[in-house]
């Protein structure tokens, strides 16, 4: 957590080019590294796996995805 705190504390010598969502995304995920005490790309991984437990559930109710992607 102290790592987290840090980072939101310290003043930033570069500009900020995030939106609030990517932000408030990129503290959470921290903060869930440093309570797991897990690297970031393992947080990613959990993200990911509960998305596709959450789509996997979704087909089984025999309801439609969360999101869809549409390609061209």
């Amino acid at each position: 957590m102290a790592k987290v705190l840090e980072h939101l504390i310290r003043p930033q010598n570069k500009p900020v080019h995030h939106s609030a969502k990517a932000l408030e995304l990129q503290t959470a995920k921290e903060i869930l590294a440093e309570v797991f005490q897990i690297r970031l790309s393992e947080v990613d991984e959990m993200i990911i796996s509960r998305f596709e437990a959450r789509e996997a559930a979704a087909k089984e109710d025999g309801l439609w995805p969360q999101e869809f992607l549409l390609e061209g």
